[in-house]
């Protein structure tokens, strides 16, 4: 929406020159009037009344009540502009004179009449995705043509520049890194990233913001960036709301569904929102050890159900004042199943059985204040938003001709808070200077208590129970930032930097039935992030922009957590209680040009990382047929790449979206080694400790096209293609994914009905290649080649109740309430 209904009225200042000689001109004037529906001919409430002068200045304001009156007083006796203007409505300009003679006047009944135009243009979703290259971001509005190739925000990832989501695990990564944070609508969420994707609607979604280079007002860390989902908040007066409902298959059904309501009506917006994932997923995988020609197969089965719940009220307690509160809760239950084999040439087939239940509920809270000041533009912004996360998980584990395995099961609880106070305040200094500056406090605590009722053999190959743990873990982040921005004619600056004083403390509790142990741990540390942009637009059609910024990547909970994380009978993953953080200098450049009928955006970027965090593979000392991944810090390393993007419209009845990316860096990692000869034993003492560097070049394509046969109904088609990449522990090989779809809508414009297949050759799948610390080949695969069936209905009106009452057979589109 273009504009929300009460606009902020303009600054209330008065000067009148008083003259001793002239005393009967310090006498003011009064404006009055009231304001109809020329439709209905019914009271128009909260309209803007602006009052200027002849060459254009603002000289004050007001608004109408609820019986569409309007009073402004205190107006000099001169010739004046008076402008009414109503979301919806078309403008109505008038020109009053005032003298010491006539100082009352009285405009009568205002008649406006709806801009059908501007109806369109706030509530119709775009046809055509489109990519804006921004200042320190880059902005990819959601059209049609994307919201074909699938239900959820995971789907809607992989088309995007320099995206890539892993669709067995969820995990999202940008430019070839995963150390990426995701925000919904500017906040950080408790939810894991991977579920939160497979709960936002596509429908939902009105923009994502790509933010590879974040200025200083944004939290430094994640080293590739941050992905901000920006989405629909209707604020439409009136009752407005969406449905969607969707159902995919392949081995199972899925099925999501969402409603998104809100109501708006003098100084109240109310809005609900619901949203679900119900359905199975399976995932399968083979890995065979090219060493011991061991035939290694994965079957897993999930039956996940995700119900995700908005309310939120914002209140318009005057022209400079408002007040927001939302809470969102995510309720998850999550069922797991599945079995490993071990095929051996010469023995025995050997098998593992896993079972796993999880439950957690996901609440956040969130309390938001705004005051305009009288100065144009300058605002202050206070947020206060509580988030709290409480999982439980129950795991069994059951063994078959599997030496020294007993069955045993795995109970963990987990508590997880985070409090966020921030605030900002922002001045324009003038035309073209613009001062921000902001505060923010971030407490975050973590509590894991682990017990199992397993055993494990030591090095002396004694049977100890596996010790119960209780891991907590406290991150505290005070910071404050300013930037200052400048425009001079064809040129714009922003620099800035961000002050950071950080304090960790973790404590592992380990005990058994003989000892207790703990493993405590802390890293208190203060970072200065700078950052700088500067853009050069010649004409209208080129743009030019510099950026260069340093960012951290602080280790996540999983990276840290020394409880087991998951376990096969040949690799179990721990965290490192000890890691330390990661930091990255970036700098970019960025060209945009405007074509007749598109835009190209081309950019290059190089970071220099410091203390690199990856994985380390070591041998369990406790069986030397099984490995050990955690995380360890590294050499100080570089990465550097190049990135194409386009959305261009051919024809009328074609256009399409293109991105291509190349990047390369230097990844460093430990892994280890048993140097044996074939016929020897292998014991602890023949592991060496090898560091493999590897060097990475990868290359991406995606294109989105979009046919469009009649005026409701479009075909889609998308390829894209991921290079074969190399890493510490794999080489992967090339993925080629083809989709297509179609878009139908009726009743004018108000459902869409949508079907897309996707994966249509099903060559989605993960193959590999390892050398270290065993040589071996695989691949996993997981359910994508899918169709896919949606249905979405909008209702509602865009205007006041009586309008609304008016419109109610008319189904025109409205934008979807908030839903995260």
């Amino acid at each position: 929406m273009k504009k929300t209904l009460t606009i902020v009225l303009l600054l209330f200042s008065l000067i009148i020159k008083a003259q001793n000689s002239a005393p009967n001109l310090l006498k003011t004037a009064t404006l009055t009037g009231r304001v109809l529906d020329a439709n209905l001919n019914q009271p128009l409430p909260y309209v803007t009344v602006v009052i200027k002068n002849l060459d254009g200045s603002t000289l004050t304001g007001s608004i109408t009540d609820d019986n569409g009156l309007f009073s402004v007083t205190d107006l000099p006796l001169k010739k004046l502009q008076v402008v009414i203007q109503y979301v919806g409505f078309k403008r109505e300009t008038k020109t009053v004179s005032f003298s010491k003679n006539k100082s009352n006047i009285n405009l009568g009944d205002i008649n406006l009449t709806e801009d059908v135009s501007q109806l369109d243009e706030v509530t119709v979703v775009a046809e055509v995705t489109t990519i804006q290259q921004k200042v320190d971001r880059k902005v990819i509005n959601i059209g049609k043509d994307l919201t074909t190739v699938g239900p959820t925000a995971s789907d809607i990832m992989n088309n995007l520049p320099s995206v890539s989501v892993d669709q067995q695990t969820g995990n999202i990564s940008m430019r070839g890194n995963a150390n990426v944070r995701v925000m919904v609508d500017g906040k950080l969420s408790n939810v894991p990233v991977a579920q939160l994707l497979k709960q936002i609607p596509s429908t939902s979604i009105k923009s994502i913001e790509l933010i590879t280079n974040p200025s200083a007002k944004y939290n430094p860390e994640g080293m590739s960036g941050i992905i901000n989902i920006i989405l629909h908040k209707n604020t439409n007066i009136g009752f407005n709301g969406n449905i969607n409902l969707g159902l995919s298959h392949e081995y199972n059904a899925k099925f999501n569904s969402s409603i998104d309501l809100n109501y708006r009506n003098g100084k109240f917006n109310i809005y609900g929102n619901y949203g679900n994932n119900t359905g199975k997923n399976k995932n399968y995988g083979t890995i065979d050890r090219l060493d011991d020609l061991t035939h290694q197969i994965f079957n897993f089965n999930n039956n996940n159900k995700s119900h995700l719940y908005k309310v939120g009220i914002d209140f318009y307690m005057n022209d400079n004042n408002t007040i927001s509160f939302f809470t969102n809760q995510n309720v998850y239950d999550g069922k797991g199943d599945g079995t490993t084999d071990i095929v051996f040439p010469s023995q025995d087939t050997q098998f593992q059985t896993f079972n796993s239940l999880t439950d957690n509920l996901s609440s956040q809270y969130n309390l938001a204040y705004k005051h305009e000041f009288k100065k144009e533009g300058e605002k202050l912004d206070i947020e206060i938003d509580y988030n709290d996360f409480g999982q439980t998980e129950d795991a069994a584990f059951g063994f078959v001709n599997i030496e020294n395995s007993p069955n045993y099961k795995d109970h963990v609880e987990t508590d997880r808070t985070q409090t966020t106070i921030n605030v900002d305040y922002v001045n324009p200094l003038s035309e073209k200077a613009k001062l921000e500056l902001g505060a923010e406090a971030r407490l975050y605590n973590t509590q894991i208590d682990y017990e199992s009722t397993g055993y494990s053999f030591d090095g002396n190959g004694d049977l100890n129970p596996t010790p119960s743990t209780d891991f907590d873990y406290t991150r505290d982040i005070y910071s404050a930032y300013i930037t200052y921005s400048k425009t001079y004619e064809k040129w714009s600056y922003q620099a800035g930097a961000r002050f950071e004083q950080v304090a960790e403390d973790a404590n592992a509790l380990n005990s058994n039935e003989n000892t207790t142990e703990s493993i405590p741990f802390s890293n208190d540390y203060f970072q200065v992030y700078p950052s700088a942009f500067i853009t050069y637009n010649p004409s209208e059609k080129n743009t030019y922009q510099f950026s260069a910024s340093r960012r951290v990547d602080r280790p996540g909970l999983s990276q840290v957590n020394p409880i087991r994380e998951w376990s096969t009978p040949r690799i179990s993953s721990y965290g490192n209680t000890a890691l330390q953080p990661q930091f990255t200098n970036s700098v970019e450049l960025n060209y945009t040009r405007k074509l007749g009928k598109g835009t190209i955006t081309g950019g290059v970027f190089y970071r220099f990382i410091e203390d690199e965090i990856n994985r380390a593979v070591y041998i369990d000392r406790n069986d030397l047929n099984k490995v050990i991944l955690t995380y360890d810090n590294f050499d100080n390393t570089s990465a550097y790449g190049i990135e194409l993007s386009s959305n261009y419209k051919p024809t009328p009845w074609w256009n399409f979206n293109a991105s291509f990316d190349l990047y390369g860096q230097t990844q460093s990692g430990i892994t280890e080694i048993l140097n044996t000869s074939d016929n020897e034993i292998p014991t602890p003492d023949d592991i060496e400790l090898t560091e493999i560097e590897v060097d990475n070049l990868v290359w991406n394509f995606r294109m989105n096209n979009t046919f469009k046969a009649t005026k409701r109904l479009n075909f889609s088609l998308f390829g894209m293609y991921r290079g074969a990449q190399k890493s510490i522990q794999f080489q992967t090989k090339p993925m080629i994914m083809v989709n297509t779809g179609l878009q139908y809508s009726f009743l004018n414009d108000a459902a869409t009905f949508s079907f897309n297949y996707n994966d249509i050759f099903n060559s989605m799948k993960f193959e590999f290649d390892q050398n270290t610390p065993f040589p071996a080949t695989g691949q996993f695969n997981w359910e994508s080649n899918t169709w896919y069936v949606g249905l979405s209905y909008r209702f509602g009106g865009n205007s006041y109740k009586a309008l609304s009452r008016k419109n109610r057979d008319r189904n025109e589109k409205s934008s979807g309430g908030g839903f995260i």
